[in-house]
């Protein structure tokens, strides 16, 4: 019976590890993010600042996506870095779009059925980019409608193209360490 390990390309000795260190440093990173979204003063931006901060938040996101496809190419064990990959670009996303989705709330309350928290903030956008669409925070203004429907094709372009870019990198990765 083959080893669990060996779909990733892992060796026997330490495979594991690699396994979990891809799984902790994205989460050690995520926890790094959550804190400065809840600490930072984001009450200073104003609906401005934020389409600035989402289009700044999207080029992160885009740099992260392209530096852990590099980070698979140049892997040993790319299945590993693709995991990694993707929990950190999933993670960057997800906190890029709560942080905007509570400044426009703050700044312009009318935006969604009621003022948004930085913790009702995240909920939403965890919702939407879960598709669950609970229907318990609403967006109302058109401003706030855009910004959604942004996120919901950003969710589309990521996990559809996110996965492909990724899942052809750690093949062409695989086919490299063979000749």
């Amino acid at each position: 019976m083959p080893d669990d390990d060996a779909s990733f390309g892992l060796p026997e000795v330490g495979g594991r590890r690699l396994l979990w260190l891809a799984v902790l440093r994205p989460g050690l990173t995520t926890v790094v993010l959550l804190i400065a979204y809840f600490v930072l003063p984001l009450e200073e931006f104003d609906d401005v600042s934020a389409v600035v901060l989402l289009t700044g938040g999207l080029l992160v996101v885009g740099a992260v996506c392209a530096w852990q496809v590099r980070q698979v190419l140049r892997s040993p064990y790319p299945g590993v870095q693709a995991i990694e990959a993707l929990l950190l670009t999933v993670a960057v996303y997800v906190v890029g779009y709560s942080t905007v989705y509570h400044v426009v709330s703050y700044n312009s309350p009318e935006s969604f059925d009621e003022p948004l928290s930085r913790i009702d903030a995240l909920y939403f956008c965890v919702t939407v980019f879960a598709t669950v669409g609970f229907g318990d925070i609403v967006a109302v203004s058109q401003a706030a409608r855009a910004l959604v429907t942004a996120q919901m094709v950003g969710n589309l372009v990521l996990i559809a193209l996110g996965i492909r870019f990724l899942t052809a990198a750690v093949k062409w990765r695989q086919q490299q360490t063979k000749t």
